[in-house]
């Protein structure tokens, strides 16, 4: 019984270690707005069978993704005095188990988008393709921010692809929204490394333009955000869900945290970086969701 209970404490030592590997808890970024474009698709919740294999899509593909950025770029993080206490430089974890977890989270992508229907399937390696690429464009562009909104902003989209089997706009503006949020939010996290970037021949917003400049850019990334999902109600139409006053409400909040993430960042003081680019965008996504689930749900009373 002792040999069994301490394996099961190694494995749950290991999954732990895994999880904040790849920053499981961030899932709650590009997470929420898959699932608001299923609930926008489905106009309610789909089967369960497509529910389950969304969710698989979604939290493999995330998980791969940040896993192989860990491995990609573990040669920059044992330079940088601010991430040289990561699992990889630290070699709490070896190349090949991260290797391994990202082959898994891909191949999760894969299984589920072949369970769903063929145009998903289709175009499942074209998204492991650009999860992939990712990590490198911060060595040739400082669009790279954009690179990785772009990314994320694919889980609206793939989520009513899943449901629908074929593309739409409002899913499309939800996703340049997510583009325009995630790339307006790792600016604001990036000024972290301006120096560390332009010593190193890293390519990145504030790198290029300075700090002052890129928290504007981020700005007016954010003032895009509020525009894109503005427009998701006007081009919605039956059978799908038409977002409603709960869905505006959703907005409202998002606009205020947004507002407050720029009020505590500033050029002369980036104490507060971390909980602007991460904290305060964990709620942004759940918000926007439990918003959209009321509207969705309490127009079928």
């Amino acid at each position: 019984m002792a040999v069994i209970a301490s394996k099961t404490n190694n494995i749950r030592a290991k999954l732990k270690l895994y999880g904040d590997l790849v920053m499981f808890s961030h899932s709650l970024f590009a997470l929420p707005f898959g699932l608001i474009g299923m609930l926008l698709a489905a106009n309610g919740l789909p089967s369960a069978r497509v529910f389950f294999w969304i969710i698989v899509a979604l939290v493999g593909a995330r998980n791969a993704a940040n896993a192989i950025n860990r491995l990609i770029d573990a040669k920059f993080d044992a330079w940088n005095p601010r991430t040289t206490d990561r699992h990889m430089p630290r070699g709490l974890v070896s190349a090949r188990e991260v290797l391994a977890l990202s082959i898994i989270g891909f191949g999760l992508l894969l299984l589920a988008a072949w369970q769903l229907n063929p145009l998903c399937l289709k175009l499942a390696p074209l998204a492991v393709l650009l999860l992939v690429l990712y990590s490198y464009t911060k060595r040739f562009t400082w669009a790279c921010h954009l690179v990785l909104g772009f990314c994320c902003g694919i889980a609206p989209t793939a989520s009513w692809l899943a449901v629908t089997g074929k593309f739409a706009l409002p899913p499309m503006l939800l996703s340049a929204a997510v583009m325009c949020w995630v790339a307006g939010f790792d600016i604001i996290y990036a000024t972290q490394d301006t120096e560390f970037d332009r010593k190193t021949g890293l390519y990145a917003v504030p790198a290029k333009f300075g700090i002052p400049m890129a928290l504007k850019i981020a700005k007016a990334l954010h003032l895009a955000v509020l525009f894109f999902l503005l427009l998701v109600p006007v081009f919605s139409a039956p059978p799908y869900a038409v977002p409603g006053v709960f869905y505006y409400l959703g907005i409202a909040v998002v606009a205020g945290l947004l507002f407050w993430e720029h009020l505590i960042v500033r050029p002369d003081d980036l104490k507060q970086v971390t909980t602007a680019a991460y904290t305060v965008n964990q709620i942004i996504g759940v918000a926007l969701l439990v918003f959209t689930i009321i509207d969705v749900f309490i127009t079928k009373i």
